[in-house]
């Protein structure tokens, strides 16, 4: 009786959570439709604005100004994406020399290190030949006939700033120039990247892959009834459908392994569904490498580099009351989060699975700000930890040494600095503003900061 009611709560709670995150999702797609109708309205009276929007041409940054290049996290876009809608909130418009490039918004690590390689430099998109045949897609995907920043090396390099799991594409990316990983660019080093900002970074994973159905016993396998498994179908049945109008306005990012119902079929979206092939099936997707045990298989070959700056805004919404960790509020967390927040703070990996890591205490990753863990957010951790240090205040690193995380834990949910800009408030402009100084003013090698314009100095 106490299984079956148990049974029952789940199911009523996996229904809720579902319903939930299909509502924002409907949001936030209605929102740019919305925006994009407006503006198509707008264009009807303003002809010679249609023909200038039809002329759309990349321009790639000079080289002037080390540029900015802002990464999404999971379910995010890019630039492009979702019509005029900005993942950042319009916080790419605080400075004129910044990126927001759309990768994927479910493939793996791996795969979007490599789409933000070629999206900057040019050229069609190369996932690794080895890479590609053990994870069975295509080796090469999408074509950038000019890239955003061919300049790009180590006398060019970029200042990289990524939100959630972005954070992680991030390093990985800058592990994989270290390691000359890219054919024909043998010249690649970590120095080509100036700093690395981490939001709400993902840098050790999070328990919430759990709740939200990963097998704790291995992070990497699905269970059978969870909310992954209604994202799951959700993707497959979106990709094999192909609709080419939907898949230019909002794209998961599974192209190159071809699921469309023109090559694969009826037999072969049964195949999908069965878990038979595809990325759930193969495991190249985001999700294994947001759990700790993917975490810590990722972070095993990333380093910490000695001539690169880092700093990173860890987020929660929890507190301590009587030495149990709970929510801190609820108006001030998203409902999208909100149950997430309680049930984090409440995880504990099974007594009957191995830990993810040797040291692995339930406690410590209590606090959490309803998608990631505080605790992995604040540095790399696992499975060694590297060089960090706790800023109270952003004046106190302006003399930032490379090679360090310098850290600040702040008040905020896990979406509280995307999407919608108003919801944020002062703090929005607080956090972006300091980032961006930081990029322009404190992170720089043996050159002073160049000159911006307006800015002050001769």
């Amino acid at each position: 009786m106490v299984r079956l009611s148990l049974g029952v709560l789940g199911l009523m709670e996996l229904c809720v959570s579902a319903l939930v995150h299909l509502l924002y999702g409907f949001y936030v797609f209605s929102t740019a439709a919305a925006g994009d109708l407006s503006q198509a309205l707008s264009d009807c009276f303003r002809p010679h604005a249609v023909n200038m929007a039809k002329e759309k041409v990349v321009v790639p940054l000079d080289g002037s100004v080390p540029p900015i290049v802002l990464v999404h996290g999971i379910f995010g876009f890019g630039k492009g994406r979702l019509g005029g809608l900005s993942y950042f909130a319009g916080a790419e418009k605080k400075d004129e020399h910044v990126l927001v490039p759309d990768l994927g918004s479910l493939t793996s690590v791996h795969d979007r290190a490599r789409e933000l390689f070629y999206y900057l430099k040019g050229g069609q998109v190369d996932y690794g030949e080895e890479h590609s045949r053990i994870y069975g897609h295509s080796q090469f995907g999408k074509v950038y006939e000019q890239g955003h920043y061919p300049l790009w090396d180590e006398h060019h390099p970029i200042h990289f700033v990524g939100h959630s799991a972005g954070a992680q594409v991030i390093r990985v990316l800058q592990q994989m120039l270290a390691d000359k990983e890219f054919k024909g660019y043998e010249n690649t080093s970590e120095d080509w990247v100036l700093s690395v900002t981490s939001l709400s970074g993902a840098l050790n994973g999070t328990t919430r892959t759990y709740l939200d159905g990963m097998q704790p016993e291995d992070g990497r396998s699905l269970k059978s009834i969870c909310l992954l498994q209604i994202c799951r179908i959700g993707v497959i049945v979106y990709d094999w459908f192909d609709i080419s109008l939907l898949k230019n306005y909002y794209n998961f990012g599974f192209d190159h392994f071809g699921m469309g119902w023109r090559k694969m079929g009826i037999s072969g979206l049964v195949d999908l569904l069965l878990g038979n092939s595809g990325p759930f099936a193969s495991g190249d997707w985001i999700l294994p490498d947001l759990t700790l045990q993917g975490s810590l298989k990722l972070n095993s070959s990333l380093q910490t580099f000695p001539n690169t700056f880092y700093f990173s805004y860890a987020t929660k919404r929890t507190k301590k009351i009587m030495g149990v960790t709970v929510p801190s509020g609820v108006l001030g967390i998203h409902p999208l989060l909100f149950i997430r927040v309680l049930q984090m703070c409440r995880w504990r990996f099974p007594s009957d699975a191995p830990p993810p890591y040797k040291g692995y205490r339930d406690e410590d990753w209590e606090d959490n700000d309803g998608a990631l863990n505080t605790i992995s957010m604040t540095h790399p951790r696992i499975p060694v930890e590297h060089p960090s240090h706790f800023v109270v205040d952003d004046a106190d690193c302006h003399t930032m040494q490379p090679g360090i995380w310098y850290y600040k834990i702040v008040e905020a949910d896990h979406i509280l600095f995307i999407v919608n800009r108003e919801r944020a408030g002062v703090q929005f402009d607080l956090i972006y503003d300091s980032i961006f100084e930081r990029c322009r003013k404190h992170a720089f090698r043996t050159t002073p900061p160049p000159t911006l314009p307006n800015d002050g100095r001769s």
